[in-house]
């Protein structure tokens, strides 16, 4: 039985799919045909069977009426040639009682029992002078049974020729079934097929721009295998766009670090010949790489925060927004003195926490305010407000800059995009990008604007936060946020 079953599951792996489907299919289909047409020839021989019989009984009822005084052996009609009238005789249950001539039916045990009255009356299959009948062995009075007896050839021609009308509608079933398997097979899996050799076409070409040809139709009437490829299509799709920004992020990436690593490298020649150089010249060679150390790390930095997927779960902590933004501000006033930061905090959303990750949310609140500062006119003012908003809270940066241009607008959380006023100030152009990052994976949302008066102003609105009374283990505003500023 295992090597069946052994057999059985070598044969399912080596054969694809759609023969397997095939097979099922027309196995199905056939044994319903045979099915049927078995259970058609059943009922047919059952009905003819049972004409014939009830004609036994209709014969055997005026036989008992008129010899219900005579004795034995009362036969009637031609018993040689089982001719209508049907041939009958009657047979005492004791074979003492016999005739001297013979009986031209068979008399057997069951038939002195039934005389005897301790059988039941019975149909059977018998042959009388080479001929088949079909015989009646019933009750007659006491002690006494009657045998009625007719020829039964009809019934087995017509038995006969139904099996084999039967048999021959079923082997056409059988046929018909392995042709309709086939067609269903080949149907069914017709988009199954084409999804296969568009993944394995992308596979071979490693290109993501093929797709799967769908069926036309609307889309609420589509079967489970159509959305299965329109689902392969549109995976397709962000596959395509993946790949299309991993690229685009390596080029760009590639494109960034080319200057400052050529810079590190004529400084690092420099100082290898600082025999040669003067010790004013040393310094501002050393000064300049160790700069240059700093942007290439900050670079990397950047690159590697946006190359990071969403956080796992069991780092998010509930972030009290209030604390982050007092403890980034007092960071950003160190890093830049000559820039006056204000903090304006409605007191609806200091209790308000976000579930978040509080270093990668330092560094959004701190890239913010590093553009803001980079942009601000010496003494200028940084605006920092935070507001409750709709069961969520808003954060908003203004700074007093030149603001951004309506053809830069679109771009500023672009990757590596830099207006025509930011080249020359430093910075890589990763920071706005990383701001948008941080703050999709947050659930919020980034958008810049041209403030009224002058300025830009940067907004983030987080839609998921949630009241300090009912996260009891929130950040207090005592406690710092972890990670640096960046």
């Amino acid at each position: 039985m295992t090597g069946r079953r052994s057999l059985g599951a070598r044969w399912r792996r080596r054969r694809p799919l759609r023969t397997r489907l095939a097979a099922v299919a027309s196995a199905a289909v056939a044994l319903v045909a045979v099915g049927v047409c078995w259970a058609a020839f059943l009922v047919i021989r059952h009905e003819l069977y049972h004409q014939l019989d009830l004609h036994l009984t209709q014969s055997a009822t005026p036989v008992q009426q008129q010899n219900r005084d005579e004795g034995p052996q009362v036969v009637h009609g031609e018993c040689v040639f089982l001719s209508a009238p049907a041939c009958s005789q009657i047979v005492p249950a004791d074979p003492a009682r016999d005739p001297s001539a013979p009986y031209p039916l068979a008399v057997t045990a069951p038939v002195r029992e039934v005389a005897a009255g301790d059988r039941a009356p019975y149909y059977s299959n018998i042959r009388v002078e080479g001929h088949p009948a079909r015989m009646l062995t019933t009750t007659f009075g006491e002690d006494r049974a009657l045998q009625v007896a007719l020829r039964s050839d009809t019934v087995q021609q017509g038995v006969r020729r139904a099996a084999w009308m039967l048999g021959a509608v079923g082997g056409a079933g059988v046929l018909l079934a392995g042709a309709l398997g086939y067609w269903v097979s080949r149907t069914g899996l017709a988009p199954v097929a084409r999804l296969t050799a568009t993944a394995e076409r992308i596979a071979a070409t490693r290109d993501a721009r093929h797709r799967i040809e769908l069926p036309p139709g609307p889309p609420g009437r589509q079967d489970e295998v159509t959305r299965l490829a329109a689902s392969f299509n549109t995976m397709l799709g962000e596959l395509e766009q993946s790949v299309a920004a991993q690229r685009q992020l390596v080029a760009d990436a590639s494109h960034e670090l080319r200057t400052p690593l050529t810079a590190l490298r004529t400084n690092a020649e420099l100082l290898a010949r600082g025999d040669r150089l003067t010790p004013a010249q040393r310094e501002r060679a050393s000064g300049a790489l160790e700069r240059q150390m700093r942007e290439v790390t900050g670079l990397v930095g950047d690159l590697i925060e946006l190359a990071r997927e969403e956080e796992p779960q069991p780092l998010l902590e509930d972030v009290r927004l209030s604390a982050l933004l007092e403890h980034g501000v007092g960071t950003a006033r160190e890093h830049w003195p000559a820039v006056g930061f204000t903090v304006a905090i409605e007191p609806g959303a200091r209790p308000l926490t976000v579930a978040g990750v509080p270093a990668r949310l330092s560094r959004l609140l701190g890239n913010l305010l590093d553009n803001a500062a980079k942009f601000s006119p010496p003494g200028g003012p940084v605006e920092v407000e935070l507001t409750a908003h709709g069961g969520g809270c808003e954060l908003t940066v203004r700074d007093h800059g030149p603001g951004i241009a309506a053809e830069d607008l679109p771009h500023v959380f672009d990757r590596f995009y830099r207006a025509d006023a930011a080249r020359a100030l430093p910075g890589s152009g990763l920071g706005l990008a990383m701001v948008r990052r941080i703050a999709l994976a947050h659930g919020a949302e980034a958008t810049a604007e041209r403030a009224p008066g002058g300025g830009a102003l940067f907004r983030v609105r987080f839609t998921e936060a949630a009241g300090a009374a009912e996260h009891p283990a929130a950040q207090p505003p005592d406690r710092p946020p972890l990670g640096p500023l960046g």
